[in-house]
């Protein structure tokens, strides 16, 4: 393995345009999440091809000038901006001779990295192990060689030195602790249902302010930053609606573009407070120029867990940095379709705790006439 005295966290980063028409957003979103990992980039890598290369994904000549670029400037890392076969991973780190990590990887450290709670932890966690359990050959001895902080958090060397019977039972033994865990929320949510309070998530794309705005609505102090995943745990508390009693709200993990399939299953039991919700505020980037793409991603991972027929509400956020109106806006039948605020002036918190005010008024109205119709007699 090449000897690097560089810092461990310093990498060369390869993003290949394969034609897709949102190349350019994504590339933006990929120096995102290596800076949210908290790595150095010193290099972009580019290029434009047809389709990946089955042996090393970029091509002999492109891994050839990767390869001089990391001798030149000694760096131990290389990370990709797509997702890479095992195959793939283990052909380039030995051209390379550095270490190589993809896309998914990435996200997958930055997850570990966040992770406070028991259950996130357990969730970044079983994510990990499923992702790397096809990647265990030729992987040991470069972990056991150096130290590298980035794409080693969570599960690590101590975890990847195991074999492939030790590492099923420890999927084995996360994948029963999560459904006690599950089984737990299901008993929360239980209790909430008989006392017929609201239930509402704020869903979103990473970034889009979805934790200011629940600080904001229930003086709570969630960890909000301007970064990819800064939350990563849900977190639910009740809030006062003037005149119609106590909600519950939930803050969850932000979504993202080609967000890992491993990660949706590992979250599915946190995912499914959203799933189970009466309302979801769907938490939007007003300022981003990619936000209908963002909405769209956002709709595509809430199909993905069940929960594309629940009620929505967009709320337009950051609309102090475009100088936008607040404001609530209404369809033809008198549907409150989307609000405008700015959670950090609180410009329109007013108008959605108003909207929230009618949605639990309406609650309340269809609970009295199932309790008054004539067949529950």
């Amino acid at each position: 393995m090449h000897e690097s005295t560089t810092a461990p966290n310093t990498a060369i980063l390869v993003s290949l345009d394969f034609g897709a028409p949102d190349y350019a957003e994504s590339l933006e979103e990929f120096r995102l999440l290596v800076e949210s990992a908290g790595v150095n980039s010193v290099a972009l890598v580019g290029g434009k091809r047809q389709k990946p290369d089955p042996k090393l994904f970029a091509g002999s000549g492109k891994v050839d000038e990767i390869a001089a670029m990391v001798e030149e400037l000694e760096v131990p890392l290389v990370i990709f901006n797509h997702d890479l076969s095992p195959s793939q991973m283990r052909n380039l780190a030995a051209v390379l001779n550095v270490r190589v990590i993809d896309r998914t990887m990435l996200i997958l450290d930055i997850f570990a990295l966040r992770a406070q709670s028991h259950e996130g932890k357990v969730q970044v966690e079983l994510a990990q192990l499923k992702y790397l359990s096809s990647r265990l050959a030729g992987m040991n001895q470069d972990m056991g060689q150096q130290k590298f902080a980035v794409g080693a958090r969570g599960p690590g060397e101590t975890q990847l030195e195991l074999d492939k019977r030790k590492l099923e039972r420890r999927v084995l033994l996360l994948n029963e602790r999560l459904e006690k865990l599950r089984k737990h929320r299901q008993v929360l949510r239980k209790s909430r249902d008989r006392s017929e309070v609201l239930s509402i998530s704020i869903v979103g794309y990473t970034n889009a302010g979805k934790s200011t705005l629940f600080n904001k609505l229930t003086h709570a102090n969630v960890y909000a930053a301007d970064q990819l995943f800064a939350t990563l745990d849900t977190t639910a508390r009740r809030m006062f609606i003037e005149g119609e009693g106590q909600v519950v709200l939930s803050d969850t993990v932000g979504f993202i573009r080609h967000l890992p399939h491993g990660l949706v299953a590992a979250f599915r039991s946190t995912l499914e407070e959203t799933a189970m919700a009466d309302l979801l505020l769907h938490v939007v980037d007003a300022n981003s120029p990619e936000r209908h793409d963002q909405v769209a991603e956002v709709n595509k991972v809430l199909h993905e867990i069940g929960a594309d027929k629940i009620p929505q509400i967009l709320i337009y956020n950051k609309i102090d940095l475009q100088n936008l109106p607040a404001g609530v806006k209404r369809d033809e039948y008198g549907k409150i379709v989307s609000i405008n605020l700015s959670a950090k002036t609180g410009a329109g918190l007013d108008d959605l705790r108003g909207a929230l005010a009618e949605v639990r008024d309406a609650q309340k109205q269809e609970i009295q006439v199932q309790e008054w119709h004539p067949l529950n007699d």
